[in-house]
């Protein structure tokens, strides 16, 4: 166990933080840069999603990247990102950085990025993109590092599930989308605008946000997110058990916190009763104790 806890100590060095003395200013143009969302992209995120609309081969990582970028600047006209606190923002970034090292499947086109929003709601998204969206009022109801690694964890998992790219997949089928994929077409080789092919790709886009935003994954992806996530857990060196500590947190306040997880998982009973079919294949010594003070450190 010491060798996986010197590695994620080492995962944790090589992670750059935001200085905690940084202007706002500063603060803000460094969360677009790690988000992706840099305004001189939009050209070529636009262009690469036309191409990743309309083609009929596996979509690229770079195309998977822009598409699950679109995904996450649509999430953040529901939610605004949380700037109180960067070292707490910069806390997830390193435990996401911990798993994905560890992990069968680190790499995707432009990294992964933890943002946390501003709602007291309790929920968290993964886009394509390597995007992790994780609301604060999630993060205040984890009460330990191995929870927040858990609720990480299973966004992970959607991602390397490719998920979202299903849903894509799923959308090329309907006869609305090809009909769009055709005008998309038509347009980009007009030459036309980013504005424009912002306007074309919304209606896709928007359904994909809806899936993780008002209506969830389906069950069973949900409950393949789960059980991926004790294996990201249990590499890493963290409890895979984290997971059934979250999720009994969820099912204690379910009835104070509507919306979020409620509306878009399903319950936290019906996903610990997954867990637990196969939590037992994984055996990861107890280190949760050097882990305390970090956690009490950037949380309390």
């Amino acid at each position: 166990m010491r060798v996986l806890s010197s590695c994620i100590t080492l995962c944790f060095i090589a992670l750059i933080p935001l200085t905690q003395g940084a202007a706002n200013g500063e603060q803000d143009r460094q969360s677009d840069r790690d988000m992706g969302f840099l305004q001189e992209d939009l050209d070529s995120a636009f262009t690469q999603m036309d191409h990743a609309f309309t083609q009929e081969d596996e979509l690229s990582l770079e195309e998977v990247y822009y598409l699950g970028r679109a995904v996450a600047a649509n999430i953040l006209e529901y939610y605004t990102p949380y700037r109180q606190n960067p070292a707490l923002t910069d806390y997830l970034n390193q435990i996401c950085g911990a798993l994905i090292l560890n992990s069968s499947e680190p790499v995707v086109f432009n990294g992964y990025h933890v943002l946390i929003l501003d709602s007291p709601e309790i929920n968290a998204f993964g886009t394509s993109g390597g995007h992790i969206l994780v609301t604060l009022g999630l993060v205040e109801a984890a009460d330990s590092e191995d929870a927040l690694a858990a609720v990480i964890a299973h966004e992970i998992a959607h991602i390397h599930l490719r998920h979202g790219v299903e849903l894509i997949q799923n959308m090329r089928l309907t006869e609305d989308l090809s009909a769009s994929g055709d005008r998309a077409s038509g347009i980009a080789a007009r030459g036309a605008s980013p504005e424009a092919r912002r306007n074309l790709f919304a209606g896709q886009v928007r359904e994909m946000v809806n899936a993780m935003v008002v209506n969830g994954y389906a069950q069973a992806q949900e409950f393949e997110a789960d059980s991926r996530a004790l294996e990201i857990l249990a590499a890493a060196g963290y409890e895979p058990a984290g997971l059934i500590e979250v999720l009994q947190v969820l099912k204690t306040k379910q009835g104070t916190h509507p919306g979020g997880f409620n509306k878009t998982h399903p319950t936290p009973v019906l996903r610990i009763a997954n867990v637990e079919q196969t939590l037992g294949r994984y055996s990861v010594p107890d280190t949760r104790s050097f882990r305390l003070p970090r956690y009490i450190q950037h949380t309390q």
